[in-house]
């Protein structure tokens, strides 16, 4: 990238946060582990360095702590948290613990709207802290530029080397003007353009594979899901019939699925599309299993046994396309009490076998979530796959509970369309994370039409979150619920009952199983 910010992660949660914060300014951002060489960071040509938060103590004896060179390298330094922390460490300053832990939302008092980190902000802005130590002391130089309730020294600057620090989080939501912020920083500061654009991402990206992959041929698991469909939009457009993109049908598939992706992609894209239906392998593996991880082991296995034997018949390539994101590909630190470390270990999931012959392709590896999305309606992809609510892996497995069958599926498919409709009707489906149903391994009498009936519960689930690492269930309107309650116990045949989950994440989880 001809432009970019270098982010150290020193072990803070909200890292990623801060370099989306930066793309979101147009510009370019890099997250490296905290001890990368200086010399190797300006190998990177940064325009900017920022430092993050992290769960440390500066003053503790195994302190994560970053090559002291990187103060030389003479470009604009801004410290986050523990970030600023650091600066006094290795400046004369000085850090203590508080008082009392300052944590959650605050007021910035800015006392020199001169620096250039506030340009254009009002003095008085709302803030959010997350930290127990504080600066007691201010570095060597360094000047206040803003203060909070429980901080003498919220923002520091050195205006001659261009160095600030931060005591509290622009990165998060509950900062609402840190974006500005940041924006002050990387352009007004860092002295950084507006070139990273999915427009150009797009048109670089498709030289990078070309670039790479020459004339060979490339195989792509296609899911469905958004990064597969994303990755195989992209793919097709750098090397058209070169890629040959294979779509398994478990028979654990949502509605309708396998039908949208060979009408998008098969007929609409022109993608040279193979479809493996796998329906009856899979339902006479996962027959009479009730124990959820041995449903998931059978369903991995079986689906790498289908795709291998399915790049055979696909004819010989060299390249196999994955749609890895960066978070996939980011180092997490390993900090005693790093937040990152275990979400991270938490998405860790196996992948194909390593006996499979192919060179990699990834690319979607530079990309955040958000960012795929949009490059994915750049690729002229419809919403309706682009923003789809995130789908299991093992599909509608782990939404039966208990045992599986053909008509227990069909069931839940049809439950779980008439929840997708109604939440799209309602306009809710595209701001939550997800909505859909379960079948319930339970079955309680009722009365439709005069008559007795002995049939299944489907549970409805819709839920809100950032990353799928917590959730809070989403308080549906009552005349929704009405309406999804009404609609399927009317249209789906063997249900007589509904329900709505109300658990949060902790202590349940998002899916039941």
């Amino acid at each position: 990238m001809s432009e970019q910010i270098v982010i150290l992660d020193f072990g803070s949660q909200y890292t990623q946060v801060i370099a989306r914060r930066i793309r979101e300014c147009n510009v370019y951002s890099t997250i490296v582990r905290y001890d990368t060489p200086a010399d190797e960071i300006a190998a990177m040509a940064p325009r900017g360095i920022i430092l993050s938060g992290g769960p440390s103590s500066v003053y503790a004896k195994d302190a994560p702590l970053p090559d002291k060179a990187i103060f030389k390298l003479g470009v604009p330094i801004l410290g986050i948290c523990y970030g600023v922390q650091l600066l006094a460490h290795f400046n004369g300053g000085k850090v203590e613990k508080g008082q009392k832990r300052e944590y959650g939302k605050g007021t910035l008092t800015v006392h020199d709207a001169s620096c250039a980190l506030f340009e254009t902000l009002p003095t008085t802005l709302q803030v959010w802290n997350s930290h127990g130590d504080k600066l007691t002391k201010l570095p060597k130089d360094f000047a206040v530029v803003a203060t909070t309730e429980n901080s003498d020294y919220a923002v520091i600057e050195h205006r001659e080397r261009r160095i600030f620090g931060l005591q509290f989080h622009p990165e998060v939501v509950h900062t609402p003007r840190g974006r500005e912020v940041y924006s002050n920083f990387v352009h007004g500061i860092c002295g950084c353009g507006k070139h990273w654009t999915m427009r150009n991402y797009l048109e670089r990206a498709v030289a990078d594979i070309r670039t790479q992959v020459g004339n060979e041929r490339v195989i792509l698991g296609l899911s469905g899901g958004v990064d597969s469909s994303v990755a195989a939009a992209l793919l097709h457009k750098a090397i058209g019939d070169q890629l040959t993109c294979i779509f398994v049908n478990n028979g654990l598939l949502r509605a309708r699925e396998a039908e949208v992706v060979q009408e998008v992609f098969g007929r609409n894209f022109k993608v040279k599309l193979q479809y493996e239906d796998a329906t009856k392998l899979f339902l006479g593996k996962l027959k009479g299993v009730t124990e959820p991880e041995k449903k998931r082991k059978i369903i991995g296995k079986a689906f790498i046994d289908v795709f291998q034997a399915a790049t055979k018949k696909a004819g010989k390539a060299k390249f196999l396309a994955q749609g890895t994101l960066y978070p996939d590909v980011i180092e997490s630190v390993p900090i005693a009490g790093n937040p990152a470390a275990l979400i991270k270990s938490h998405h860790n999931v196996g992948g194909l076998p390593k006996n499979m012959k192919f060179k990699l392709v990834e690319p979607l590896r530079m990309l955040f979530k958000d960012e795929v999305r949009v490059l994915g309606l750049e690729l002229g992809l419809p919403k309706e796959i682009v923003y789809r609510q995130p789908f299991p892996g093992p599909g509608l497995a782990v939404r039966v509970l208990g045992d599986l069958t053909a008509d227990k599926l069909r069931i839940v498919r049809e439950a779980d369309a008439i929840v997708v409709e109604e939440m799209k009707a309602s306009g809710l489906y595209y701001s939550i994370w997800q909505s859909f149903a379960v079948l319930l391994p339970c079955k309680s009498v009722g009365v439709m039409g005069d008559e007795r009936t002995y049939d299944f519960t489907i549970c409805v689930r819709a839920v809100e979150s950032q990353d799928g690492m917590t959730a809070d269930w989403v308080k549906l309107p009552y005349e929704l619920l009405e309406k999804l309650s009404t609609r399927i116990i009317n249209e789906v045949k063997g249900v007589n009952r509904c329900v709505f989950d109300i658990t949060s994440k902790p202590p349940g989880t998002i899916e039941w199983e």
